[in-house]
């Protein structure tokens, strides 16, 4: 069954949940896209039920610690799976040049050379591009470049084997420039920082980040069916689903999903 399970909700500055990232399945795909700020992946898998093994492949949307950090403690325990003999063929991380060098570096630096060993072996580091399309597992991709004033990042268009598609914007503000990945999706993944009712607390616009309201604007101009908020603040966990969906929903008229750590989402 298609399904999104939601790892972390939160944005990088949270202590009450975990950072944002999620693992989108198909019948044959498990793909981990991001891996928050470090080794608390290893805690949000098994919490969720899904063993290290059963992970296809990882995207790396862009080279911030809430993203990116997490993925050493992934590659190590991959590798060492290779190393003990159990796991069999090869393992990629897919993500912008400054990801895939920031990760290779990194664990060069701290991890044994029996693990990095690994690395250009069963561990391969394969570049994406913006508007390239290809294919992890039996999930179809479209990277794109979502136009970050920050930082490079890659979003993508996923379609599954259903034909059902999900794009991930990934952690910043819609830009027009990815109108043409997003428009009509079946499911669309914002950013939201906050409620606009709270943008004086938390001050999302000089973070570059949105809220729940442009979000759900979004979603109604892209026309697509349900809307996934997450990379959110973490002082109102308690009341965020109804809040936020509230917000949204002044705007949207599709289903509006606002999920907690853990939570999994059917797609189809």
């Amino acid at each position: 069954m298609d399904k999104i399970t939601i790892l972390g909700t939160g944005n990088a500055a949270v202590t009450r949940c975990f950072n944002t990232c999620f693992i989108l399945h198909s019948n044959n795909t498990s793909l981990l896209v991001d891996a928050g700020g470090g080794n608390g992946i290893l805690r949000q898998l098994e919490l969720a039920g899904i063993p290290l093994n059963d992970i296809s492949a990882m995207y790396i949307t862009h080279c911030h610690t809430d993203h990116l950090l997490g993925a050493v403690w992934i590659l190590r325990f991959i590798a060492t799976a290779f190393v003990q003999g159990k796991r069999s063929g090869s393992f990629t991380f897919y993500g912008p040049q400054k990801v895939l060098d920031a990760l290779d570096t990194i664990c060069r630096l701290t991890l044994p050379e029996k693990v990095t060993s690994r690395i250009g072996n069963e561990i391969i580091m394969r570049l994406v591009s913006d508007d390239e399309k290809f294919s992890i597992g039996d999930i179809g991709m479209t990277a794109f470049d979502i136009g970050s004033t920050k930082e490079l990042q890659f979003g993508f268009r996923a379609t599954l084997p259903s034909g059902t598609s999900l794009v991930c914007l990934g952690d910043e503000p819609f830009n027009e420039r990815c109108r043409k990945y997003a428009v009509g999706a079946d499911w669309l993944m914002h950013e939201a920082f906050c409620l606009y009712a709270q943008r004086d607390i938390f001050k999302p616009y000089e973070k570059h980040h949105s809220t729940s309201l442009e979000a759900g604007k979004v979603a109604q101009g892209l026309e697509v069916k349900n809307l996934i908020l997450y990379h959110t603040e973490d002082r109102n966990l308690a009341t965020r689903r109804a809040t936020y969906t509230a917000e949204a929903a002044t705007h949207f008229t599709g289903a509006i999903h606002v999920p907690d750590d853990l939570d999994t989402i059917p797609l189809s």
